[in-house]
């Protein structure tokens, strides 16, 4: 049987008949379980027990069935229920999306509505406020014009008004003097000297550019005629016919154009050779103890002496037992020596005597001489020695050689010889002005800092540059046939612009090098009005591969030839970002072209990124010529116009050997020079450089003539040549291969390379002569060079080589580098550092990735110092950069480091150290673009000076001047303008009013003047400036500059005293221009003269040199107000140049045009009309109707047209005068203002105000914005005493030449 809970379904109700009140039915609630369960559930136990019913089983099956109905039937309609619940879901979430999809596309359309709304209240924003701007800029304008109109109008009224009062004044003063029977000159009859103008330093009239208001021409006259700049015969801005090479200096800027030379190129002292003090010494066993003891005790001193003004020092001996081991190496050392010092006794030597032959006979003008002569009561001097010291005497015909007469002690013979010596050094070898000054107080870095305002100037980056230049002219160009290239390349130059890059490209050691400065020397010959700007580039990790300071370099350069350089900017970036505008800017001032040449250009460090400035636009009269290997040349770059040097013919080939074998003294046999021009055909094999190389060591002592063809002949390139001469020169003692391996290693490990008197020290063991010999064999074979002082490799491909042969098994540079690191880092010390020092440690530390050191290194400050100072500061950053430091990290850095340095400051030379330390440090920040941290340690600079030193100290003056330069940056003028004339009191105080420290003081009040638009006031100090300039380059040029061209002329001279000749006569009218160009006229006169006589005995009095001639002297005879005379020659000139010359030769047109300004002098228009005409035509067939000098002809006829009054006649050409300017030099040249100006006044007389305000306008702004360009208008290098004429008045005839 069942239990009763199997047969109790859920809910049902069952009655309980047991108790409950009357048998009241309840719920009793019974837990089911599922049926399936309990049927498996009944399954599963056991055997059915016996007994059991078989009905109760049956109905379990049957009530199973029923449930398992009802709960499908459920599932069905839960189903279908749920599907229509999924479906309507479905329904729903579609309608859904598309509502989502409408608001999507609703809200797009909502932004685009509100991105539209927003752009157009930008847009109506910024018209507005440009509206704004635009009304603001007119009202200034129509005040300013209406200022200036009134101006003008009232001023001609007064002119006009005080004109009548003087005509009426002289009519009386006449009409006295006719009643007493005086005779009087009629003003019509004359003409004022029109030549004759008051130039400022940029060649443009005073007139111009200071007349504030149109009203400041009084008349027509005012107009300017205007000179050429450009190609062509008026090159030489002056009267003068010049074809020398002072073409390019007029004499009434000679001053100025001298001191602008003294300051363009910087004084490197002429006898120092390779930035060296090299005292050769010229000893004999009996002074052998003085020379012991100077080496020993007094050699040091004068060396530190050298170091601290920034040269190298060595002592120059060589032994005497194998003297004659060492000729050709005693007599380099002679050549290159500074100082030459005899130390005699008694007797001599044949060595000795040979070192006198060559110092004190052949050549006693080459070098200061010294004669140490130890006298003794009971020595007798022998016969040779009295021979020697007769022929000295004879040869010292000028008594330049200094005798110290001595018999006392070896140890005062030697303090004698150095103080002597000391004296030399100072005074004839370093220029400074007295004999006993110190180096810390000789004012070195402050007087290059004044020189160059606050652009810091590193003078042996710029020795490097001129030593590599002229060492690349002293090669044999000629032999290569080089000729064709400069002819090639002056073609290229010649294009008309604009003007892409040229490109001189070539395999390595093709010449390009060579050919460049061979073309430099040339075109500065022939085209002295050209502005050349040079860089040649050494090894990829050297600083003449550093773009910045390249750039910088040629900046400053450029900035010089316009005389100042103040306003540039020292942060890295900014330099090469602005270098394009001003290339810009001052090409527009310069009367001539401008050639930029940068050679191996692809050495320079990221050159592509670094010169962009290649890629933009050139200005019209600026040319650069970059030189590069073909086979690294950047892509960008292959575009450009390109000279490729080709690879030497066998021509060529066999003249480079001849002459090289003819200079040794040999001679090659023909069998070997067919083994030669066999060999040399390939292009690696036949190159200049491989070529050379050959030669010289075919030609080499080490090994025999047929020995060194065949090794050389197994070379095939330019590497392999360099490995067999470097195994040459090894090929000797084992002592010496191990210096010279030892030398060349540490010259590949360098930064810029290693001095002779650094590897003496290096190598104590090494002798003087021995190092000298050794030298002497790695320069004639072309491995190593002298440039500033450091020994540096000649080519890059020895670099190659060395590596290859010393470095590439077992030894690195690494170990060289520690060497060097261990020598420099003896050297540091707390009271200053050379600029080896500051060259080398940072740098080989970099190379050895110890950034800990390299910190140290920057943090002595005096390292950062130098490095500053010598304008390398883009590399200090660099190292900053490398060691993990930002700028304001940095500053801090020095901060602690500068107040660690102050605690063990006691002394009143180490406050001065202090105060010069903060200085550099607050400038250095400035230019980083800090001033607000730059101010701390500047007014600490100013407080330690005020304390230390005094108050009117003239260091007191720097600090002053440099806070004024961070208020001028704030903008805060007024405080600027304070502190500017503060340093300005004190430096007149301290140094009197014409020192340069006062006319960098004038100078940077003039610019805060002009930031302020006081043009008035920035005049009047620039003025005073230049001639404080002009003034102090005569101070700074009697020592080098003037001696200079003294010797000049004294050369010309000794030329003319031989036989008559063409060359003779050239010379002398070369002669009699720079006597003219000096103002000494008489002697021009009598050397003027001369060329003319001789000319006419040699040549004919027909040829067109004798016109030359006549027409120098007719200038020298207008200089001197001798019209008639001049009038003469002049016509008399311009007879042979018609019979002479073709119809439109240039020559003839320079002649017309002064022939032209006489006539005008002495009033007679019409007569010099007509020659202006002429001269117009042969402008335009000579150059075309579109340059410039054809503008210049037709403004000098327009002016000569207004003058007559023919106004209607002279609108045309000025209209057509200013076109041609705009179109060839741009809207804003002054020319081009100067051509407005004169149109304005045109319009003016006739009548149309409105015309003549605008015009005037136009004028005015180009003027304004001139001064901004650079500080002060300097004074050009090229002449530009331009054709300027009066019509104030007609001054009468003087009645004489004065």
């Amino acid at each position: 049987m069942g239990t009763a809970s199997s047969l109790v379904s859920p809910g049902e109700v069952i009655e309980d008949g047991y108790g409950g009140d009357g048998g009241e039915a309840c719920e009793i609630p019974v837990e089911v379980k599922p049926k399936a369960r309990l049927l498996r559930s009944s399954f599963r136990r056991g055997p059915r027990v016996i007994g059991a019913s078989f009905k109760s089983t049956g109905s379990v099956d049957l009530e199973y069935a029923a449930e398992y109905e009802r709960l499908r039937k459920e599932y069905e309609i839960f189903r279908v229920s749920k599907n229509n619940e999924i479906t309507s879901m479905q329904k729903k979430e579609a309608k859904l999306d598309e509502e989502n999809k409408r608001l999507r596309a609703e809200l797009q359309a909502l932004q685009k509505t509100y991105q539209k709304i927003l752009r157009e209240k930008e847009n109506a924003l910024e018209t507005k406020y440009q509206a704004m701007e635009r009304a603001s800029t007119f009202e200034h304008d129509r005040d300013k014009v209406k200022r200036q109109f009134k101006i003008f109008r009232e001023t001609k009224e007064k002119e006009i008004q005080d004109l009548l009062r003087a005509k009426r004044d002289l009519e009386s003063k006449l009409q006295q003097l006719q009643a007493q029977g005086i005779q009087v000159y009629s003003p019509n009859d004359s003409d004022s000297d029109d030549n004759q103008t008051t130039l400022t330093a940029a060649g443009n009239q005073c007139e111009y550019w200071t007349g504030g208001v149109l009203g400041s021409e009084p008349s027509m006259g005012s107009m300017m005629q205007l000179q050429q700049m450009f190609r062509g015969p008026e090159l030489a801005h002056s009267l003068i016919d010049v074809e020398g090479p002072f073409a390019n200096v007029s004499r009434d800027d000679w001053d100025a154009a001298v001191a602008s030379l003294l300051q363009v190129s910087p004084h490197v002292p002429q006898a120092l050779w390779s930035n060296t003090v090299r005292c050769y010494f010229i000893s004999t066993s009996e002074t052998k103890a003085e020379m012991d003891i100077f080496s020993k005790k007094h050699s040091p001193a004068l060396r530190r002496l050298c170091e601290a003004l920034g040269h190298f020092y060595l002592n120059v001996c060589f032994p005497k037992d194998n003297a004659a081991f060492y000729a050709l190496v005693r007599k380099q050392e002679i050549e290159r020596s500074s100082v030459c010092v005899l130390l005699l006794k008694s007797t001599v030597s044949s060595s000795v005597v040979e070192d006198c032959q060559e110092a004190f006979v052949k050549n006693p003008d080459g070098h200061p001489l010294m004669l140490y002569l130890k006298t003794q009561e009971d020595a007798d001097l022998s016969g040779p020695t009295r021979t020697l010291l007769e022929r000295l005497n004879a040869a010292d015909t000028a008594a330049k050689i200094k005798v110290l007469d001595h018999s006392g002690s070896a140890e005062d013979g030697a303090a004698l010889i150095s103080a002597q010596l000391e004296k030399v050094i100072k005074q004839e070898l370093l220029g400074l002005e007295g004999a006993d000054v110190d180096p810390k107080d000789s004012g070195l870095d402050d007087g290059r800092e004044e020189d160059s305002g606050d652009v810091l100037w590193d003078l042996h980056d710029e020795q490097e540059q001129m030593e590599s230049y002229h060492q690349a002219c002293s090669s044999t160009a000629s032999q290569m046939g080089f000729q064709k290239y400069v002819e090639r390349l002056n073609d290229m130059i010649a294009a008309p612009p604009p003007t892409p890059p040229l490109l001189v490209s070539g395999g390595p050691g093709s010449g390009k090098s060579l050919l460049l400065a061979k073309w430099i020397e040339l075109q500065q010959k022939q085209t002295p009005n050209t502005l050349f700007l040079y860089h040649f580039v050494g090894h990829p990790f050297s600083s003449s591969s550093e773009p910045v300071l390249i750039i910088k370099r040629l900046t400053v350069k450029l900035l010089q030839h316009f005389w100042s350089i103040l306003g540039l900017s020292m942060e890295p970036g900014k330099i090469l970002e602005e270098f394009p505008r001003w290339l810009e800017r001052l090409s527009a001032r310069h009367h001539g072209n401008i050639i930029i040449i940068i050679d191996s250009i692809d050495q320079i460090q990221q050159a592509e990124r670094h010169m962009k400035w290649l890629l933009d636009p050139l200005p019209v009269n600026v040319r650069v010529v970059v030189s590069v290997n073909v086979e690294t040349c950047p892509q960008a770059w292959r575009l450009w116009p390109t000279l490729h040097l080709d690879p030497l013919s066998v021509t060529e080939v066999r003249n480079v050997v001849t002459a090289e074998c003819q200079s040794m003294d040999l001679q090659l046999s023909k069998d070997q020079e067919k083994k030669l021009e066999k060999h040399c055909r390939s292009a690696s094999t036949c190159n200049a450089l491989y070529v050379t190389l050959l030669a010289r060591i075919i030609t080499s002592w080490c090994w025999s003539l047929e020995k060194s063809l065949e090794q050389c002949l197994q070379c095939q390139d330019t590497l392999a040549l360099y490995r067999l001469a470097l195994k040459m020169i090894l090929d000797s003692s084992e002592r010496e291969q191990l210096f010279m391996r030892e030398i060349l290693c540490l010259v590949y490990s360098s930064h810029n390379g290693v001095s002779e008197s650094e590897l003496l020290d290096l190598f104590p063991e090494m002798e003087f002569a021995v190092l000298s010999s050794l030298l002497y064999r790695l320069s004639r074979l072309c491995i190593v060079t002298l440039r500033c002082g450091l020994i540096r490799f000649q080519h890059l491909q020895v670099w190659e080589a060395v590596r290859l042969e010393f470095l590439s098994s077992g030894c690195s540079a690494g170990t060289f580098r520690d060497k060097l690191i261990h020598y420099f880092s003896q050297q540091l010390s707390h009271d200053g550092v050379t600029w080896r020092v500051a060259d080398e440690l940072p740098w080989l530390l970099q190379q050895q990735e110890e950034k800990s050191k390299l910190q140290l290194s920057l943090l002595n400050l005096f390292v950062s110092q130098n490095l500053y100072k010598r304008g390398h500061f883009s590399e200090l950053l660099a190292y900053w950069q490398y060691v993990g430091k930002d700028k304001s990290s940095m500053a801090t850095e020095y901060f602690d480091a500068l107040k660690h340095y102050e605690k063990n400051c006691a002394s009143e030379e180490s406050m001065r150290n202090l105060a010069n330390l903060y200085e550099t440090l607050g400038r250095f920040l400035k230019d980083l673009g800090l001033p607000s941290q730059a101010m701390a340690p500047l007014q600490r600079s100013l407080e330690i000076r005020e304390t230390a030193l005094d108050p009117d100290h003239p260091s007191v003056a720097r600090s002053l001047h440099q806070l004024a330069g961070v208020y001028v940056q704030w903008k805060k003028y007024g405080n600027a303008e304070q502190l500017y004339k503060q340093a300005l009191e004190i430096s007149e105080n301290a140094y009197g009013p014409e020192h340069a420290s006062v006319a960098r003081e004038l100078e940077s009040l003039a610019v805060l003047y002009q930031k302020q638009n006081k043009y008035e006031q920035a005049e009047k100090l620039k003025k005073r400036s230049m001639k404080i300039r002009q003034k102090t380059a005569h101070q700074k040029g009697h020592m080098y500059g003037f001696t200079l061209l003294r010797r000049r002329a004294l050369q010309l001279e000794e030329l003319t005293l031989g036989t008559d000749s063409a060359d003779c006569a050239k010379t002398l009218n070369e002669l009699g221009v720079l006597y003219y160009l000096q103002n000494n006229l008489d002697a021009a006169k009598v050397f003027l003269t001369r060329s003319l006589q001789m000319r006419q005995r040699v040549l004919g009095p027909d040829h067109p040199d004798c016109a030359q001639s006549l027409n120098n002297l007719a200038a020298l005879h207008t200089e001197k107000r001798d019209y008639e005379a001049a009038e003469d020659m002049y016509e008399r000139a311009l007879d042979i140049r018609k019979r002479a010359l073709s119809p439109d030769h240039p020559s003839l047109a320079y002649t017309l045009k002064h022939l032209a300004m006489l006539y005008k002098r002495k009033g007679k228009l019409e007569k010099a009309v007509p020659l202006y005409e002429l001269s117009l035509d042969i402008r335009e067939k000579s150059f075309g109707p579109k340059h410039p000098s054809v503008a210049t002809a037709l403004v000098n006829l327009a002016v000569s047209y207004c003058q007559l009054k023919k106004h209607s006649e002279a609108l045309p050409l000025y209209e057509r005068a200013l076109k041609v300017y705009e179109d060839t030099l741009g809207r804003s040249h002054p020319r081009v203002g100067e051509t407005l100006k004169n149109l304005a006044v045109l319009s003016y007389e006739e009548g149309d105000f409105e015309k003549a305000a605008e015009l005037y306008k136009r004028a005015m702004e180009i003027k304004e914005a001139e001064p901004s360009l650079v500080c002060g208008n300097a004074p050009s290098r090229h002449s530009s005493s331009v054709e300027t004429f009066s019509m104030r008045g007609p001054a009468p005839l003087p009645p004489g030449p004065r």
